[in-house]
């Protein structure tokens, strides 16, 4: 399915400004302005804000997976792969990973703030990345042969949520290094 530019323009433009200034900080004016398009070409693709916050969501989500997953990857062997979690993180915290963006912590933890009601959208595709993460994450831990995959990726994935919310509130970007320290105890254990 080809992607219209104009759409994939504010998508994009949406998705920086979001991350940086949050959602409701930022407007549909200065969405429009910063993406260079007509006010009539924003309510063509989306008919509210709210369906623009969504859709860059769903944009982080897919570039962030994608990102994360590549990364990992790149170790040999399964039980590397679960502690480069860490290693990845530690680059994001550092402004290496998306160079285009300073670090401002968790897109999804800062939309499910936000947006806190359960039953609000933003909220929901926040817990969907969440549970798609644990999901994808459980199959690395299963492939290292680990026992109760899920239940270890958990725990893994509870370091790494605290990793970055530590790195946004306090500022210490070596919150990943720590985290990586505990991540590495807890697989010993888990042997």
């Amino acid at each position: 399915m080809r992607r219209s530019k104009k759409r994939e323009q504010l998508i994009e433009t949406a998705l920086q400004l979001f991350y940086r200034q949050g959602f409701h900080a930022t407007g549909v004016d200065q969405i429009i302005s910063d993406a260079g398009v007509a006010r009539m070409t924003f309510y063509k693709h989306f008919p509210s804000k709210e369906d623009l916050i969504i859709a860059s969501l769903e944009r982080r989500d897919e570039n962030f997976c994608e990102w994360i997953f590549n990364y990992i990857a790149q170790y040999t062997n399964a039980r590397d792969q679960l502690l480069g979690l860490f290693d990845a993180l530690d680059l994001w915290f550092k402004g290496e990973a998306f160079p285009e963006q300073k670090f401002s912590g968790c897109m999804f933890i800062n939309a499910a703030a936000e947006y806190s009601g359960l039953e609000q959208e933003a909220h929901k595709v926040a817990s969907r990345h969440k549970i798609s993460l644990l999901a994808k994450y459980s199959k690395v831990v299963e492939e290292a042969g680990f026992k109760e995959p899920e239940e270890l990726a958990s725990q893994l994935l509870l370091l790494k949520e605290g990793a970055i919310v530590t790195a946004q509130v306090s500022g210490d970007l070596e919150a990943a290094i720590r985290a990586k320290k505990i991540a590495a105890t807890l697989l010993l254990a888990a042997q």
